[in-house]
């Protein structure tokens, strides 16, 4: 079996990663079916609602950028700077432009059924704001970009360290709060270098065993209570208390992952490896389901709505990613820009050494 550097399987790392998508995945899809059944008016508590909301805010999001983070000086290595960035054309820059409009149509298609009203302007605005879901994706590249020259300038023994702590610090007072794209950047840098850090010293070993997994569930218990009750504060207020908060609830899921993947479940991992799919697709499967539910049965039930909704939300991309896979339907999720562009590069190259010869 193939080993990293730190001594973890390559094999056993993928399965603990894929639990902790998995998990990851559930919350983003929770939190994007709930919010739509709140803002469209169905009965529930709005401080159950606000809390439960503002507690999976807090650290679902900065989970994925960790994950990220996580696998980032493996591949830099492998590709290098200008092969890493070329990559991310294919794999994140691409679903971004083309989900963006395929799900910006559609809504714009069904808005009076839907909660908000969506104009052909609004879709093409991704070009300079990123809509709904796609944020994340947007503010990835830019992150593997920076993150990309981080590493290029790392020389010195312990300079991810430095760079982790300055980007902590950013994170703390915020100085380009609501600067966007900065702000992306801002916010979740110091996540994604927490990822590579715990990849470079090999975090996930320890962490897997049991002890830690109740140590840090109970943390992640007193951390929330501690932010949301003793401080008051909610997942918006960014600043020390967050970034510990986020820190401490993404060590868990990873203790949490890296246990229940010694015994792995294939519907756990099936849900993980598909979360890329399902993070594309599942604003539109829930919405449909809430849409259903609502204008044509007259279902009020929140718990009701939730349970559909989440529901079609996950197995719904799923079954569809298993469609398109049998059907050998190409390019919905990547495309192969950077080989294209390096091919033009090779001929331009090519031509140019060509031109030089003949002279």
């Amino acid at each position: 079996m193939e080993r990293v550097a730190n001594g973890v399987s390559v094999e056993s790392r993928a399965q603990w990663v894929d639990y902790a998508k998995a998990i990851g995945i559930i919350l983003v899809v929770y939190g994007h079916v709930a919010r739509g059944l709140f803002d469209a008016g169905i009965p529930v508590s709005p401080e159950l609602f606000l809390l439960v909301e503002s507690i999976v805010y807090s650290f679902h999001m900065p989970l994925f950028f960790f994950l990220s983070g996580l696998f980032f000086e493996a591949s830099f290595r492998r590709r290098g700077p200008g092969g890493l960035v070329l990559s991310k054309l294919d794999t994140i820059v691409y679903p971004y432009i083309l989900w963006s409009l395929l799900q910006g149509s559609i809504e714009v298609f069904l808005s009076k059924y839907t909660n908000g009203s969506v104009g052909a302007g609004d879709v093409f605005s991704f070009l300079w704001e990123p809509r709904a879901q796609f944020w994340f994706l947007y503010a990835l590249f830019i992150l593997f970009c920076v993150a990309t020259l981080i590493f290029s300038l790392l020389r010195l023994r312990g300079s991810l360290i430095v760079f982790s702590v300055l980007a902590a610090l950013l994170y703390i007072y915020q100085p380009l709060a609501g600067v966007q794209p900065l702000g992306f950047l801002v916010d979740n840098l110091v996540y994604f270098l927490l990822g590579a850090l715990v990849y470079r010293y090999g975090g996930e070993t320890e962490l897997g065993r049991y002890r830690w997994a109740v140590v840090l569930g109970a943390g992640f218990l007193l951390a929330q209570y501690w932010f949301h009750a003793t401080l008051g504060l909610t997942w918006t207020d960014k600043g020390a208390p967050s970034l510990l908060l986020g820190g401490i609830s993404i060590l868990f899921v990873v203790s949490l992952s890296v246990a229940l993947a010694r015994s792995p479940s294939k519907i756990w991992l099936l849900v993980g490896s598909s979360s890329m799919a399902i993070y594309l697709m599942h604003v539109l499967a829930g919405a449909g389901v809430r849409v259903v539910l609502q204008k044509l049965a007259g279902v009020d039930a929140f718990l009701v709505h939730l349970g559909l909704g989440m529901a079609v939300g996950l197995i719904g991309p799923i079954l569809a990613l298993e469609i398109i896979k049998r059907l050998n339907i190409r390019y919905l999720f990547s495309a192969p820009i950077s080989s294209y562009l390096m091919s033009i590069t090779t001929r331009i190259g090519g031509k140019g050494e060509g031109r030089a010869a003949d002279s």
